[in-house]
């Protein structure tokens, strides 16, 4: 069984989120949960539930790393912090996962310091799953994890991408695609170029060439590969895109009769677009390449948001992701 473990006290509504979304977890999945923070917090969140016998553990961490610290030195000086307690408890089990709306920067580096990375991966990567047009997913990897890439950087997140829509989204022989400012082999920086060359020799995967970002929610492709300063710049793009359409959308039906009358006969329809583009429907981002599971959930991630991130674990766990990537690498 995944060993679940949560920042109880990461995200900007901790810990009131953290532990109801956990209560939440627990009885969807059936999953027992470990909730990492202070314990007298933790507890008098728990209070409220009615929370199944056995299926939520506490261990106690004093202090918390705030989203303004500096990464490094707040891992390196804050061993009490609910963060590095967490990844230190889960430290040497591949099949524990961690979920934490706290800093992404300090999630990464705790990760890096205290997990480690997969023998032979050089850049652990984040994975962003993304609405595509036809129903479907895509994944973005990297999305902030590594702004700078060296062509076998884009590789490896091409291998660890396909690994994860196939094991996760039961994808069979993902498209693999290489996000660029043209389709054409001779376009992008030299870098780019470069990585364009490494994945058309590859026959593990299935490279289908480049992809400009007009195309990325409409294409058949199941993985999106880039940096992560540019997938970084795509992915709060389409948040900013979505979030921008959904308003003009809702503003526009409300400024006259007519509109209401339409607005009330396509209420539902328009619930579910939101839905489509919600990052409380995702609830997180997985931190692919480290050993042992990291799901990253939004800082202003609802108790559902929380609930559906720790879904996400349990899945990365059973399917062994780790142990996968592992494998490909050795091959």
């Amino acid at each position: 069984m995944t060993n679940i473990y949560i920042d109880a006290m990461g995200g900007d509504f901790a810990p009131q989120a953290t532990v109801e979304g956990a209560v939440m977890a627990v009885k969807a999945y059936g999953t027992p949960v470990t909730l990492v923070g202070r314990e007298a917090d933790i507890q008098k969140e728990l209070s409220k539930y009615d929370v199944p016998e056995g299926r939520v553990r506490v261990i106690h961490a004093d202090s918390v790393i705030g989203f303004d610290e500096e990464p490094v030195y707040a891992v390196r000086h804050k061993t009490d912090a609910s963060l590095v307690v967490a990844l230190e408890a889960m430290k040497g089990d591949d099949n524990a996962v961690l979920v934490s709306a706290g800093s992404t920067g300090a999630l990464l580096t705790g990760a890096l310091f205290k997990l480690g990375r997969v023998k032979g991966i050089k850049r652990p990567a984040l994975g962003a799953p993304l609405p595509r047009m036809d129903g479907g997913r895509v994944l973005l990897i990297d999305c902030g994890a590594n702004a700078d890439c060296k062509p076998l950087y884009l590789s490896q997140f091409a291998t660890m991408g396909s690994i994860y829509t196939s094991q996760i989204w039961h994808v069979k022989n993902p498209k693999v695609a290489l996000l660029n400012i043209g389709t054409e082999a001779e376009k992008g920086s030299m870098a780019v170029k470069e990585a364009y060359a490494l994945l058309s020799e590859r026959q593990d995967i299935r490279f289908i060439g480049n992809i400009e970002s007009k195309d990325a929610l409409r294409s058949e492709a199941d993985v999106i590969v880039t940096d992560g300063f540019t997938g970084n710049i795509l992915l709060k793009s389409i948040e900013g895109t979505a979030s921008v359409l959904m308003k003009t959308v809702k503003n526009t039906l409300l400024a006259s009769t007519k509109g209401k009358l339409a607005g009330a006969l396509i209420k539902n329809d328009l619930s579910g677009l939101k839905k489509t583009f919600s990052s409380d429907e995702i609830g997180g981002t997985p931190f692919l390449g480290v050993k042992g599971g990291v799901i990253k959930a939004h800082g202003s991630s609802s108790a559902y948001a929380i609930k559906n991130a720790i879904g996400q674990a349990v899945a990365y766990g059973e399917a062994n992701i780790t142990a996968r990537i592992k494998a490909a690498l050795a091959k």
